[in-house]
């Protein structure tokens, strides 16, 4: 009496070809991610000369934690070749947090960039989003091993705010709801006997500067010359 390979008495007995052979195919998938903003100071604040952000020290983004859920559409082209159709809905929170020279409130600084005392004190600013994301993914998978695959993916994706602009705009730091980002990451598929199970981590860039300076509060409107939103992300796929 022969004993059953590790793989199979791990996942039971697989399919040879099911949802890998066909054409179109489907599947869900739940996500948990960190994110934050990218900041990029402006010229004037980096100019010892300029008082238009004197009793601002720093602004430092934070990490947040967040989650998503979506659907997978999936193209084949080859058995180690597919596209991907992602669409996720994503619930983000920024957080930043600005330090200032002396007193946190900017009307006791005086006109010269002086506070007179040397504590420092700090705030948190922060934005919640709902993201609608929609990204187009290629996927490369390794040949399959047993009951196991790795795989490699990467694309783009067009991502939407549901939060209205003028919503927005009345937050301290304010930015744009629409934004484009990259987006690459690595996985591995376990077969099971009625589905497949693949978890992966993902990383996204965003490429549009969605900083809005006219809606931001003026002790920092002038201090930012760019944020873009990071994120890196764990999927767990089910196909």
């Amino acid at each position: 009496m022969s004993l059953p390979s590790f793989g199979q008495g791990m996942f039971g007995l697989t399919s040879g070809s099911g949802s890998d052979n066909k054409t179109l195919s489907y599947g869900f998938f739940l996500a948990a991610h960190t994110n934050r903003y990218q900041i990029k100071y402006s010229d004037a604040f980096m100019d010892p000369n300029n008082t238009s952000s004197a009793g601002v020290q720093g602004i430092y983004a934070q990490n947040s934690p967040g989650f998503s859920l979506g659907f997978i559409g999936i193209l084949r082209f080859h058995d180690q070749v597919q596209l991907l159709f992602t669409p996720k809905v994503g619930f983000y929170e920024y957080k930043t947090e600005v330090r200032y020279f002396g007193s946190v409130d900017p009307a006791l600084v005086n006109t010269d960039g002086n506070t007179g005392g040397n504590t420092k004190s700090s705030q948190v600013l922060t934005s919640e989003a709902t993201m609608v994301e929609l990204p187009l993914l290629f996927k490369y998978r390794s040949q399959r091993f047993n009951n196991t695959r790795m795989y490699f993916i990467g694309g783009a994706s067009y991502n939407f705010r549901t939060k209205a602009q003028d919503e927005a705009d009345i937050e301290d730091l304010v930015t744009t709801g629409q934004d484009y980002s990259l987006e690459m990451g690595m996985g591995f598929e376990i077969y099971f006997k009625y589905f497949k199970f693949a978890p992966e981590i993902r990383f996204s860039h965003g490429l549009n500067n969605a900083y809005r300076r006219e809606n931001t509060i003026p002790e920092i409107a002038d201090a930012i010359s760019s944020i873009k939103r990071k994120s890196i992300t764990l999927y767990l796929n089910f196909q």
